[in-house]
C-alpha cells in the first residue's frame, strides 16, 4: 500500500500514537516517513482531524497537549476506570499544591515572593519534588540583590494536566471548586503513561486566594 494515500497516511499515525507511549508532534509524526517526498504538515494534521473525527464516538480520544497529540480515556468514564488502580496515591498537601498554584498563575516568581504571598516559609521539599517531576524549572533569575532563581512550568506541567498552553489553565474560580475533579486526575495520569505512581488529590481547599490571572 501506498504510504502517501490519505486513508494509509491516517492508519500509520493512528498506529504510531497508539504505541508511542508519549504525546508525538506533527514534525515527529512526518519523521517516520523516509521517502524523497514525505507528507507535509498540513497533510498530517488533516489526518490527525480524521482521527479525532474517527474516535468521536468512542471511549477514547486524541488531544493535542504541550508536546504534541497524544491517545487518552475520556474522562467522562474516570467514575469506572479508577477501580483499575486498586492502591490509592498518594496525596498532596495544600501547601504542596499551593505552590505549585503560585509558580502557576504568578510565573516567573521567586521563592521568596511564594514565602510572601502565602505567609510562611516555602518548603525546599516542595521545590525539590516539583523540580525532579519536571513541573517546573529556573527560567531565570531576578537582578536583584541575590539574583534570586525565578521559577516557571514547564511542558511536563502542561502534559500532566492535559493542557495545551498556560492559556487553558482553569480560571481561580474552578481551581478552588476542582474537588469533582479528583478521579478524572487520577485516570488522566494513569492512561497518558506520564507518570503511573502519581495521582494528584485537589480538593477546594487546595488552591490559595489570588487576584490575578495566567498572562
Amino acid at each position: 500500500m501506498n504510504p502517501t494515500t490519505p486513508e494509509m497516511l491516517v492508519q500509520i499515525c493512528e498506529a504510531a500514537l497508539m504505541v508511542a507511549g508519549r504525546p508525538l508532534t506533527v514534525a515527529q509524526l512526518q519523521k517516520l516517513f523516509e521517502e524523497t517526498n514525505p507528507p507535509a504538515a498540513q497533510e498530517i494534521r488533516a489526518a490527525l482531524a480524521a482521527i479525532q473525527e474517527n474516535y468521536q464516538h468512542s471511549g477514547i480520544e486524541l488531544r493535542e497537549v504541550a508536546s504534541g497529540f497524544q491517545f487518552q480515556a475520556r474522562v467522562a468514564f474516570s467514575p469506572w476506570l479508577s477501580k483499575l488502580w486498586e492502591e490509592r496515591a498518594p496525596r498532596y498537601s495544600r501547601s504542596f499544591l499551593e505552590t505549585l498554584a503560585l509558580i502557576a498563575y504568578r510565573q516567573p516568581i521567586t521563592r521568596a515572593e511564594v514565602e510572601e504571598i502565602r505567609g510562611v516559609s516555602a518548603s525546599s521539599h516542595h521545590f525539590k519534588t516539583l523540580m525532579e517531576r519536571e513541573w517546573i524549572r529556573i527560567i531565570g533569575y531576578r537582578d536583584v540583590p541575590g539574583k534570586p532563581a525565578l521559577y516557571g512550568t514547564t511542558k511536563n506541567f502542561l502534559d500532566h494536566f492535559n493542557l495545551k498552553s498556560l492559556d487553558q489553565l482553569p480560571t481561580l474560580s474552578e481551581l478552588k471548586d476542582l474537588a469533582s475533579q479528583e478521579a478524572k486526575l487520577q485516570v488522566q495520569l494513569e492512561l497518558t503513561n506520564q507518570d503511573s505512581e502519581i495521582a494528584t488529590e485537589i480538593s477546594s481547599e487546595t488552591v490559595p486566594e489570588l487576584e490575578t490571572t495566567p498572562s
